[in-house]
């Protein structure tokens, strides 16, 4: 038990959160097995969309198209195979016909057209250019739930053989359906890969079977608490399916990352002598502070996707900010009533005894002590170098992301066996002009036939435009339909979208369509992101001084941060756009990244990078507010916090790596670039940037103007109580001054 952290008697937080533990425990249970009823079969009540911006002309433009057009967009493609017979057999006429009254009949299908019918307006587009091949085209009404239940219904009946013709069934509702659904059992699969191997990882870490179920305990509250809150929104806001990955993947790591500090932070003091109401005291006012500081990096992070329009990433939001804060509390409440039971039991069912033939038992918060003094050790011998060469490789290893394209997501994103990827494969592959991927122009106000063909002639001279059909005209209302040359949203449709809208006409337009989505979801992105970077930036400049009272460190935080982020991203171009490791990873690239994804992947990685910089920051603090010598605290917080980092990281990392094996695309590159930034930043920055880096900055690390020294003085929080050494003191010397005590006795303590 530290010198430092001995108070007399307990008081305050941790009189409240251990005054009744039995009760804090039962309460706990309770509040547990509710919220499992509320949040059950949370993930049908999910969307899979929210790509779009809702304030954006394509969304006006989609949501008049459906008032006045109902079938100008289908959303449902049924792939009609004649095999080895033209599409123009009697037999298969005959059949698909069939098929297309069949559709046309169902509740909630509205637009019915195909290649058959006369009346489609666009029938050459819906003809493979083999001749074997021909489209149904349909639109599926109501919200995303509505429509997923009615695919349900109708799916069996068309999907199969029928007669001379096989159908397959794809379009944008059965790729959203069947991706919800793949979510759905990929992360159950992922849970139950992820927790067997966590728990034995806790094992190793702790040694007793009974501390490691305590942080799995708390991750697994954590989750059902945030299913719980995410039924509640959908009540009242869409929430995207995807969120539930993150609820998973942070509800595990950061929960078991809060609970490994707190109950390694206790064993400690109970292996110095404490009682365990005396060492939940230390606990709570050292690793508690810590761990409430953490949640709050992280959360910020998390809130600044609030700031776009976009409900996938709000989504995202409000998962995260959730289960982060949830479950911070149960390791701050939750946690300390259950070590207050246990007590000296909480080291009870050491397996590791098994492998240690009889040799005694490392003493607690010791365990790989040495070997992190050695790197400790090593860092500050070789700090300039190790900076130089860590910052170097990390640039190194982000030059990819230089050449990122940006696009939608779409059908690749599900494996491809998937039968709506199978279909528009087919449709990328062997049909003119994108059909169901072109541009739609919403043309308002009153026009004669006149200046409609006149218009469209304009339109059909665009370089990059294939045909334009139309118009079908409803009162003062009408709609072309634009086909372009190439694909849906490569770089020559996102040209087209602005060159339409730059097109005069004596009407109003409004252009909507895959590639015009995708336009105005970039514009959103592109005009929030700043505004949520520095959101981010200044939130946690403020959080870390307030922890630090320095100015410096906040900035190196930051900075070191965000590097150590280059390699995730730089991976994610490489590997998911480029298609490097495809057939290993079992995935279909694109040739882009869904735009979205950069920004949630910076958030939550951001995060959690954060997250490991305030462990390791705060015990330098404590250790320096302690001895007064910058360098042996800057060495013992490594040693004392390394290897916990390191196990928490690798922990994370194998939840997120768990969520990585999903077969949706977006969900294996979230999963596995952010386990990819979680241990880089643990393995490389913490451990060897930012010690070198604070070495190379000595005790000018610690300096702060006056004013800004009496407010950390006032509103402040750091691990641990006043030092008994004048810490404050240390603020105020210039660098050059030796630290009170000597460096001899202050360099015994960092060897520890």
């Amino acid at each position: 038990m530290t010198e430092v952290n001995s108070p007399p008697r307990p008081g305050g937080w941790t009189r409240f959160v251990t005054a009744r533990p039995g009760l804090s425990l039962l309460a706990a249970l309770v509040l547990t097995v509710l919220a499992v009823l509320a949040g059950g079969g949370v993930a049908e009540r999910l969307g899979s969309g929210g790509w779009e911006d809702p304030g954006a002309q394509s969304t006006y433009a989609t949501k008049a198209l459906e008032r006045e057009f109902p079938g100008s967009q289908p959303n449902l493609l049924l792939l009609v195979d004649a095999g080895d017979a033209s599409v123009d057999d009697p037999a298969v006429v005959a059949e698909a016909n069939r098929l297309t009254a069949s559709l046309a009949a169902e509740k909630g299908v509205v637009g019915v057209g195909s290649y058959w019918r006369a009346d489609a307006g666009a029938a050459p587009a819906l003809r493979a250019q083999d001749g074997h091949e021909a489209l149904i085209a349909a639109r599926v009404t109501g919200a995303e739930k509505t429509m997923g239940e009615t695919l349900d219904r109708i799916a069996p009946a068309l999907r199969g053989t029928h007669g001379p013709v096989e159908v397959k069934i794809g379009g944008g509702v059965a790729v959203r359906h069947e991706m919800q659904t793949i979510i759905q059992e990929d992360l159950t699969r992922a849970e139950m890969i992820a927790l067997p191997i966590t728990l034995v990882l806790l094992v190793m870490v702790f040694g007793s079977a009974i501390a490691a179920l305590l942080p799995l305990g708390v991750g697994i509250v954590a989750i059902l608490g945030t299913n719980a809150v995410l039924s509640g929104l959908t009540r009242f806001t869409d929430v995207s399916i995807f969120a539930m990955n993150l609820t998973t993947a942070l509800g595990l790591g950061l929960a078991i990352d809060y609970a490994l500090f707190i109950v390694r932070r206790f064993r400690e003091e109970l292996a110095a002598g404490a009682d365990p109401t005396t060492a939940i005291g230390t606990t709570l006012r050292t690793a508690g502070r810590t761990v409430l500081f953490s949640a709050l990096t992280v959360a910020v992070s998390l809130a600044a996707m609030l700031l776009f329009p976009q409900y996938f990433l709000r989504s995202f939001a409000y998962a995260g900010m959730a289960v982060v804060l949830l479950a911070a509390a149960a390791a701050l409440i939750l946690l300390p009533a259950a070590l207050i039971l246990l007590g000296d039991r909480v080291n009870s069912l050491d397996l590791r005894r098994l492998f240690r033939r009889g040799r005694p038992a490392p003493v607690s918060g010791d365990e790989g002590g040495r070997a992190w003094g050695r790197t400790a050790s090593l860092v500050m011998r070789r700090a300039p170098f190790l900076a130089l060469a860590t910052t170097a490789a990390l640039v190194l290893l982000g030059l990819p992301f230089l050449g990122v394209k940006f696009g939608t997501a779409d059908d690749r994103q599900l494996p491809s066996s998937a039968e709506s990827h199978v279909v528009q494969q087919h449709i990328r592959d062997g049909f003119p002009g994108s059909p169901g991927g072109g541009l739609e122009v919403l043309a308002e106000g009153r026009a004669t036939q006149a200046q409609y063909a006149a218009y469209k002639e304009r339109v059909a001279a665009l370089p990059e435009v294939a045909r334009v059909d139309g118009p079908l005209v409803n009162g003062d209302s009408a709609y072309f339909t634009v086909l372009p040359k190439g694909e849906a949203v490569d770089d020559a449709a996102q040209n087209l979208v602005g060159e339409l809208r730059a097109t005069s006409a004596p009407f109003g337009t409004a252009v909507t369509g895959t590639a015009a989505v995708l336009v105005d979801s970039k514009h959103a992105i592109g005009a929030q992101l700043p505004w949520a970077v520095a959101f981010i930036a200044i939130v946690t400049l403020l959080l870390v001084f307030l922890l630090t009272g320095s100015v410096l460190i906040p900035l190196q935080a930051v900075l070191l941060n965000a590097l150590s982020l280059t390699a995730m991203f730089g991976a994610v171009v490489w590997v998911f756009q480029d298609g490097h490791l495809s057939g290993l990873l079992g995935f279909t690239s694109p040739g882009s990244i869904e735009t979205t994804l950069p920004v949630l992947m910076f958030c939550v990685a951001f995060g959690l990078s954060m997250d490991y910089g305030v462990f390791l920051l705060s015990r330098i603090k404590e250790e320096y507010d302690r001895t007064g010598d910058h360098e042996a605290a800057v060495a013992l917080g490594l040693r004392r916090t390394g290897g916990l980092i390191t196990a928490a990281a690798v922990i994370l990392a194998v939840v997120m790596v768990a969520i990585g094996t999903s077969r949706v695309t977006n969900t294996k590159m979230l999963g596995l670039g952010i386990a990819l930034a979680v241990l880089m930043d643990a393995m490389v920055v913490r451990s060897l940037l930012v010690p070198a880096i604070m070495r190379l900055t000595g005790r000018a690390t610690w300096w702060a103007p006056a004013p800004l020294r009496r407010f950390h003085q006032r509103f402040g929080l750091s691990e641990g109580e006043p030092a008994r050494q004048a810490p404050a003191a240390a603020s105020e010397r210039p660098p050059d001054e030796p630290a009170p005590g000597g460096p001899g006795r202050d360099k015994v303590d960092a060897r520890g």
